[in-house]
């Protein structure tokens, strides 16, 4: 039976990569979840196809009502997807949004929001989704690098991507009853769209390149090279895992 993926946050970044990544490895369909950038969704539908997959385009906004969303991504799944069978293989979790704010800045409408996007729709989309697992199914969180030092500037941010990680190992033993797995990749700081304000400028992207000890900056297409692991059927004896994708910062 060919496999089959869902990818939150696809229309672009890293999302977009892994979406590219899994359809290259061999996965036959991919759902790929989108906020409000349909158009940049259609461009990774096409990518998708390209490498031979079937691509089905799946949007909700997951920054209002978290979990709502989550329960209308997974209908969407079934109906659209795959016409009442809600199987489902590989769902990756990597929708989410910074709102990079420090103590004095903190407001309850942008911590709400992204509370909601990065930490209540993953948990509540992998509850809807769980049942419909397949044997040997994968569950991949896309977390952060800054859940490994301090944070100031990314308070919630940082605080929601912890709650993720904590996600991860406290559902492995759970989702192991149906021979799934899950785990979390860690990126750092990622030439993406949502980093393209700052990281262009000379100053922000040495300090950006010096983070790591590779003195540069990663891809989405590296820390999709992370996820094709953990989504395939070599990393059956790996689970509760949060994988570093940082390229050595902060070491």
């Amino acid at each position: 039976m060919t496999r089959n993926a869902l990818v939150t946050g696809a229309s672009r970044g890293i999302g977009r990569a892994i979406a590219v990544r899994l359809a290259a490895d061999g996965v036959g369909l991919i759902g790929i979840h989108y906020g409000s950038n349909r158009a940049a969704a259609e461009e990774t539908a096409r990518l998708v196809e390209s490498a031979g997959a079937r691509a089905v385009l799946i949007g909700a906004d997951l920054g209002e009502d978290g979990a709502k969303a989550a329960a209308e991504i997974a209908a969407a799944w079934t109906e659209a997807a795959l016409a009442g069978d809600d199987g489902l293989d590989i769902l990756v979790n990597n929708a989410g949004i910074n709102g990079n704010q420090e103590l004095h800045e903190l407001d309850p409408a942008t911590a709400r929001r992204v509370l909601e996007v990065n930490l209540i729709a993953p948990m509540f989309l992998t509850q809807a989704v769980a049942p419909h697992l397949r044997e040997g199914g994968r569950v991949v969180n896309v977390s952060t690098g800054y859940t490994r030092v301090a944070a100031p500037t990314h308070l919630t941010y940082a605080a929601a991507k912890a709650g993720i990680n904590n996600l991860t190992r406290s559902l492995a033993a759970p989702l192991a009853a149906r021979g799934a797995t899950v785990n979390a990749v860690l990126p750092g700081v990622i030439e993406t769209d949502i980093n393209a304000d700052w990281i262009n400028l000379p100053g922000p992207r040495a300090q950006a390149d010096a983070l790591s000890v590779f003195g540069r900056i990663g891809t989405p297409e590296e820390v999709a090279d992370a996820v094709g692991f953990l989504a395939s059927p070599q990393s059956r004896w790996v689970t509760g895992e949060t994988l570093d994708v940082t390229g050595g910062s902060a070491l």
